[in-house]
């Protein structure tokens, strides 16, 4: 697995989750699926995490995930636990 590969894997755990999920449920799914995929002699080993947010962001450039939802609003103070919700867009919606 290399860096180039993240989106359409991204599309993917989202799409099994139901197609939208809470950012730290998608990368522990990424987790149980592919940190085994991982060679701790590769950069992605070390910032998946990070790649994931970028595959995240191509997602959206490409029109096939919509902007992330807060579970809060802004004014109140962000708990880690609530973060972003990722929701992507279904292939029929935008083919």
């Amino acid at each position: 697995m290399n860096k180039a590969d993240l989106p359409n894997v991204l599309y993917k755990i989202i799409e099994d989750l139901g197609g939208s999920a809470p950012m730290i449920v998608i990368f522990r799914s990424f987790w149980k699926l592919h940190g085994k995929d991982l060679n701790e002699n590769d950069d992605l080993f070390y910032t998946w995490n990070y790649d994931i947010r970028w595959a995240a962001t191509e997602l959206r450039k490409q029109g096939r995930m919509k902007a992330a939802h807060r579970t809060k609003k802004c004014n109140e103070r962000d708990d880690s636990s609530k973060s972003g919700i990722w929701e992507i867009i279904k292939e029929t919606e935008f083919a």
